[in-house]
């Protein structure tokens, strides 16, 4: 993933959990992840799988490609 898409990805991941009103700990219990994922993830660190990004997709009720809309 480019680092621009990880950006993107990584400011839709946040806005989402916090409309939701969760924590990063409660989102990570909630997917199974790290907590630590949670973080690196919101602030564009790493790359992620395609199985986990389909995991959040439909945790929040979304389809794949808006997590890359800006």
């Amino acid at each position: 993933m480019s680092p621009k898409i990880r950006e993107i990805f990584a400011k839709n991941i946040t806005k989402l959990r916090k409309e939701k009103h969760l924590r990063r700990e409660e989102l990570s219990l909630e997917l199974g992840f790290d907590n630590s994922y949670i973080s690196k993830l919101e602030k564009g660190k790493i790359n992620i799988t395609l199985d986990k990004i389909a995991l959040i997709a439909k945790y929040f009720n979304i389809e794949v490609k808006d997590l890359f809309v800006f």
